[in-house]
């Protein structure tokens, strides 16, 4: 967030957006409120829109046809899933034909299928991959192919590694924590396909064609921290898991290029010079002063403390002053 004078419209800076799905479109079942009609717009002002997400539960039919369902546009090509990155980076790894031993759901299972591979469900296959992705009701029994096959020496793939996942009610447990069962009685890391790692943003790239890419999400630490590693634009929303305090303590790779309460601000100028509000370091503490829209102050905040903390990052009690100010 550089100082400039003025500003303008944030969607037309940028061709493509690379958007997540949890908590930056929709809750669970419900969309995030204003998120498809924001999303309407700005396909109407020429942006292209993709959906990336990191679950790799559901196929991108399924998926586009919920987000038709909430109100957004979508086509089952505009969807691109870690499933799809894990399955290309095997592929490109074993070539066509090769067996893969699928710890997940029908999209991960599609997903292996339509790059050319064959999914598997045992060890006794002796397939080359195990890949793992977040799935409802995953079975101890698949848990223990999966490892068995790993032992074996077949190549450990996970779609992603969010500990967590944003739901209407609340956060749930995420792949990253499911795949700690195999990792865990192998001693094998798996390789991970889903952001921050670079697989998911290159088949994003491929898929799209994409010039100029903003990414859209809600979590620092895989949706901007991917965008970090891609050496893209980032626009952080407040509408699922990074709050207030995350910003203010983060680390470089983690802060995002803009800071906005949800995606209307893809529509609005985004202005760098903030008036009315100051932020200043005194005493070992972030201060923050003024009055105006409360996302302004927080952005005001931000530069601040990002410049206080240069490479490193502030703890939770310096920035308690400037959070108390905008509560």
């Amino acid at each position: 967030m550089s100082e400039t004078e003025g500003g303008r419209v944030l969607v037309e800076g940028y061709d493509t957006l690379l958007l997540d799905l949890d908590g930056v479109v929709y809750l669970g079942s419900r969309a995030v409120p204003g998120a498809p009609e924001a999303l309407v717009e700005a396909e109407k002002r020429g942006a292209r829109l993709a959906y990336v997400t990191n679950n790799a539960s559901r196929t991108p039919a399924a998926i586009a046809t919920h987000l038709r369902e909430l109100g957004a546009p979508a086509r089952p090509e505009d969807v691109v899933t870690s499933a799809q990155a894990a399955a290309r980076l095997i592929a490109e790894r074993f070539g066509a034909g090769a067996e893969v031993l699928v710890v997940g759901g029908t999209g991960l299972r599609m997903a292996v299928r339509d790059r050319g591979l064959r999914p598997v469900s045992t060890a006794w296959d002796e397939p080359v991959a195990v890949v793992q992705g977040i799935a409802p009701g995953i079975s101890y029994g698949l848990l223990a192919e999966g490892t068995l096959a790993v032992r074996q020496g077949a190549m450990f793939v996970a779609s992603n590694g969010d500990s967590t996942m944003p739901t209407g009610r609340g956060e749930l447990p995420g792949n990253g924590a499911m795949v700690r069962v195999i990792a865990a009685a192998t001693g094998v890391e798996p390789v991970y396909a889903g952001k921050p790692a670079p697989p998911l943003h290159r088949e994003s790239m491929l898929r799209t064609g994409a010039v100029r890419p903003l990414v859209v999400g809600d979590r620092l630490d895989t949706d901007i921290e991917g965008a970090t590693n891609a050496g893209v634009d980032s626009l952080l929303v407040l509408t699922g898991v990074a709050a207030a305090r995350d910003l203010l303590t983060v680390g470089p790779r983690h802060r995002p290029t803009y800071v906005a309460e949800d995606l209307s601000a893809l529509h609005e100028e985004y202005p760098a010079l903030r008036r009315g509000w100051r932020a200043r370091w005194e005493d070992g503490h972030l201060h923050l002063d003024g009055e105006g829209a409360w996302i302004e102050g927080l952005r005001t905040a931000c530069e601040t403390a990002w410049a206080v903390a240069g490479e490193g990052r502030l703890d939770a009690d310096a920035v308690q002053p400037a959070l108390d100010r905008l509560t």
